[in-house]
């Protein structure tokens, strides 16, 4: 296959590279040349969380000779759990500079760029026409058609991995002869159909599983060795521990790498996925109810009726000793409630319970309201003693 890059006069290697990548060296696959295309590569990791944290240390190690990094989060404590790149000393810093850091103690002959902003439809051309090659470590439908689209219009390759639970899909779209992203799914699916990392969970172990497998696909197109994987999804399994591959074919249908294609330009992608924000939206406007004012009812003792449409072992985490139907059981159950009393749902978050409100009201209940931010905000502004997950 055709290499991403060439060796460049400014990517001859030092005596010190030499030793460094001298486990490279000695593979005639990589070899004095090789490497030099790694020096001479420049990747783009679009986020320093799951994905993001492999796949930057890898391809640091590696001696990819630029590496940019786009993100604007800080470190909390549930990242740690995954996102390997991070320290607890770094809770609360920035994930650019925590990452900066630890990459930096790596190799110190890379040449990082990172950029604090959410990447947009504003920004995005303009920041992939800089690299080779984007790595895509998003975690939300949104940003991953915009990096596809920008991917097929700047005529980069596309890097992809996501994982949810214990599954996680790699694939590299948008290279000249391969499928994109959209060719595998054209239309996002309906907005909370999906949950994410936050409300379903991941186990900490996939993304680095992942993330490897993406720092091995960035690294082959650079050197332009092996069969890299365009036209094939590679679908990981790490409760089984089984990988299975499903053939892509490019379609001739498709909206943005077609034959006649229609996506001439980047567009408002929360839109295009029926998202509000950054948290997946709640179907209807529905009554809410503060932490606050709850806490004032539930010490004046009023008849409130408190439910809980988490799951089982969220309870187990912490609770406010309500009532427990999960989201997706309250249609068989709902028998279980009494319409006449004033009922309070909440879920971690808010989302859930509002969808559970909605349902609710659809149904017949006028008695009920979603607690604003869930049992978080519990947390946060009642209760600071209770753990938070």
């Amino acid at each position: 296959m055709a290499t991403l890059t060439e060796a460049k006069p400014e990517a001859v290697l030092s005596n010190d590279e030499i030793l460094r990548y001298s486990r490279h060296l000695i593979m005639p696959e990589v070899g004095m040349e090789g490497q030099q295309k790694l020096k001479a590569a420049k990747v783009l990791c679009i986020g320093a969380g799951g994905l993001g944290s492999p796949l930057a240390l890898y391809l640091t190690a590696a001696g990819v000779g630029t590496l940019g990094i786009v993100d604007f989060d800080v470190v909390d404590y549930t990242n740690l759990q995954r996102q390997i790149i991070h320290t607890t000393a770094d809770v609360g810093r920035k994930k650019l500079d925590s990452a900066a850091d630890k990459l930096k103690a790596i190799n110190p002959y890379i040449n990082l760029r990172t950029f604090d902003t959410r990447l947009s439809s504003a920004n995005a051309l303009e920041l992939f026409r800089e690299f080779d090659i984007i790595a895509d470590g998003t975690d939300n439908f949104p940003t991953r058609y915009l990096v596809n689209d920008a991917c097929v219009l700047t005529g980069k390759p596309n890097v992809y991995g996501s994982i949810f639970r214990f599954e996680g899909q790699a694939s590299v779209f948008a290279t000249e002869n391969g499928p994109c992203y959209r060719c595998l799914y054209p239309e996002p699916p309906p907005p909370g159909l999906v949950p994410s990392c936050a409300e379903g969970g991941v186990l900490g172990i996939l993304p680095g599983l992942v993330g490897v497998i993406q720092a091995t696909e960035t690294i082959k197109l650079i050197l332009g060795q092996g069969d890299p994987l365009i036209g094939r999804l590679l679908l990981v399994d790490a409760l089984g521990m089984k990988f299975r591959e499903l053939k892509l074919r490019k379609s001739a249908d498709c909206p943005a790498c077609g034959k006649n294609p229609t996506v001439k330009e980047l567009i408002d992608y929360n839109e295009f996925c029926g998202v509000r924000g950054e948290e997946a939206p709640v179907a209807t406007d529905v009554p809410t109810v503060t932490v606050q004012e709850l806490k004032q009812q539930l010490d004046s003792k009023k008849d409130l009726f408190i439910l809980d449409v988490r799951e089982p072992h969220e309870y187990q985490i912490c609770n406010l000793n309500g009532y427990l139907i999960p989201l997706g059981d309250l249609p068989k159950r709902v028998h279980e409630l009494d319409s006449s009393r004033e009922i309070v749902a909440h879920c971690r978050s808010g989302v859930r319970s509002g969808k559970a409100v909605a349902f609710l009201r659809q149904a017949g209940f006028k008695k009920v309201r979603n607690l604003t931010g869930g049992i978080l905000e519990w947390a946060d502004k009642i209760d600071p003693g209770m753990p938070k997950y």
